[in-house]
C-alpha cells in the first residue's frame, strides 16, 4: 500500500501536464492492495523541474471495509467498502478548489490481490474493475484509469516513492532552486505485502530482460532491476506455511505446529488455508473442514518449513534469488517496509540491525510462551501475533537465502514504516 503514490507522484505527472500559468494542481491516487484500499490526494506547482513535477502528498485516507479483490461477493459487506469509498472521496473533494475538480485526475491502481483474482475468476475481476470505473467516472473529477498493475510496475513503482521522499532525486539550493543531490546516490526498495512482494534496486550495467526497467527523472535516467513475486505476500505465505504443517500431519483435529508459542491453540477452516491460487487444495478438500492447531515451538522445525515454500535450486542464471528467478547481486542502502517492518517492530529491531541479531531476536521470539507474547506485545493483535515466528523466518529466509543479503550487507537495510 504505498507504491502507487508514484504512478501520479512521478511517472505520470512527467508526460500529462504542460501549462504556462503555473497554479497549483491535484491528483487523486487510489491504491487497492491486498487488504485494503487507500486514496491519496497530491499538489504540485505546474511548473515542472526538468520534466518532472515536484509532488506533495496532501491527503491520505484509509477506506473502511475488506480489499477490492473481496468485492461481489458478499452485498452487505459491498455495502461497507462503497460506503467508504464515498466517505473518502467526500474528504478528499473537499480538499481540492471547485474550480479544480473537472482538471484533477483520478486514477486507481490495483495490485496482488486482483492479479490473483484475476487468475482464479476472471469473470469476477473484470466485473469488480468495471464497477469502480463507472463510480470513478461518476465523480466530478477527471477519470483516467482502473487498472490492474503488473508486479514490475508495482516494484517500480516503490522504488520511485521511496527515493522520492527520501530526497534522492531533487533538493532545494541555497537559492531556492531545485537540483540534484550531490552524489545522488539511490536507495533500494524491498516491500512486503499481502498478496507479494517486491525488491527493486539501481543496477549500473546495461541489462536486458523483463525484470530491467528504465525510468527518466528530473532529467536523469535510471536502470532498475525489479521483481515482484506473486504468492510471497505475508498473508500468502502464512498459507503456504499452514498448509505445509497440515500435510505433515496425520490427524487433523490434534495439529502440532511447531511456529505457534507454547500456551497457543486455535481451530480454522480449510477455506481460510485454500481459498486461495497460491495453495493447492488437497483432494479431499471440504472449505468447512476444520483444523486443531496446537503451538509447540521449534524454532529450527518452523524454519525448515519456512524454506520449503521456496525453490533455491532452479537457477539458469549467473545468479538467481529463488523459484528460478534472475537477480543480479544486492548493492547499496535498502528500505523495507509494510509487512517487513511489522516483522521487525515485533523483534524490536527497526531501522538498522546485524544479521545474526535478527536471526537471534526471532528465535527468542519463537520460544516465548504465548502469555508473556500477549503480554510483552500487547499492541499487536492476536490473528497477527501468532504469525510472528514464522513470519520472522519468512523474512530472514526471503532475504538471506532468497536475496542473498550476507552479514556485511544486512547493515544496509533498514526496517521503516514508510
Amino acid at each position: 500500500m504505498k507504491t502507487i503514490a508514484a504512478l501520479v507522484a512521478v511517472a505520470v505527472i512527467q508526460d500529462t501536464w504542460s501549462s504556462k500559468e503555473y497554479s497549483i494542481e491535484y491528483g487523486i491516487v487510489i491504491d487497492s492492495g491486498s487488504s485494503r484500499s487507500n486514496v491519496f490526494l497530491y499538489e504540485w506547482p505546474g511548473e515542472k523541474q526538468n520534466e518532472t513535477g515536484v509532488v506533495t502528498e496532501k491527503e491520505n485516507c484509509r477506506v473502511a471495509g475488506n480489499g477490492i479483490s473481496e468485492m461481489n461477493v458478499d452485498p452487505e459487506k459491498d455495502a461497507q467498502s462503497w460506503k467508504g469509498f464515498q466517505t473518502c472521496m467526500d474528504k478528499i473533494t473537499k480538499a481540492i478548489p471547485a474550480e479544480k475538480h473537472k482538471t484533477t485526475p483520478i486514477f486507481l491502481g490495483a495490485t496482488a490481490g486482483m492479479r490473483l483474482l484475476h487468475e482464479r475468476d476472471e469473470q469476477r475481476s473484470n466485473a469488480i474493475m468495471a464497477n469502480l470505473t463507472r463510480y470513478l467516472s461518476s465523480l466530478a473529477f477527471d477519470f483516467k484509469t482502473a487498472s490492474i498493475i503488473s508486479g514490475q510496475e508495482e516494484g517500480l513503482y516503490g522504488w520511485v516513492t521511496v527515493n522520492y521522499l527520501m530526497g534522492n532525486f531533487l533538493e532545494k539550493n541555497l537559492w531556492n532552486t531545485y537540483i540534484r543531490p550531490e552524489g545522488a546516490k539511490t536507495v533500494g526498495s524491498m516491500d512486503l505485502g499481502g498478496a507479494s512482494t517486491q525488491i527493486a534496486f539501481v543496477v549500473l550495467d546495461d541489462h536486458k530482460g523483463p525484470d530491467y526497467m528504465h525510468i527518466k527523472l528530473y532529467g536523469y535516467s535510471y536502470s532498475v532491476y525489479t521483481h515482484s513475486f506473486l504468492c510471497y505476500g505475508k498473508n500468502e505465505a502464512d498459507k503456504r506455511i499452514l498448509d505445509k504443517i497440515i500435510q505433515e500431519s496425520s490427524d487433523p483435529a490434534y495439529i502440532v505446529n511447531p511456529c505457534y508459542p507454547e500456551g497457543y491453540n486455535t481451530t480454522m477452516k480449510a477455506s481460510s488455508i485454500y481459498d486461495s491460487e497460491c495453495t493447492e487444495k488437497p483432494k479431499d478438500y471440504n472449505p468447512d473442514q476444520e483444523f486443531l492447531m496446537v503451538g509447540e515451538p521449534d524454532s529450527e522445525k518452523c524454519k525448515s518449513i519456512v524454506k520449503s515454500i521456496f525453490d533455491f535450486k532452479t537457477c539458469n542464471s549467473t545468479q538467481c534469488s529463488f523459484d528460478g528467478v534472475e537477480q543480479p547481486p544486492v548493492t547499496g542502502d535498502f528500505m523495507a517496509y509494510a509487512g517487513f517492518f511489522f516483522i521487525a517492530r515485533a523483534l524490536n529491531l527497526v531501522g538498522t540491525s546485524e544479521m545474526d541479531q535478527f536471526n537471534t531476536s526471532l528465535t527468542e521470539f519463537c520460544n516465548t510462551n504465548w502469555t508473556v507474547l500477549r503480554k510483552e506485545k500487547h499492541w499487536i493483535s492476536e490473528r497477527y501475533l501468532r504469525t510472528y515466528c514464522h513470519g520472522a523466518h519468512y523474512v530472514f529466509t526471503l532475504l538471506t537465502d532468497g536475496y542473498k543479503f550476507e552479514k556485511e550487507t544486512w547493515k544496509n537495510i533498514n526496517f521503516e514504516n514508510r
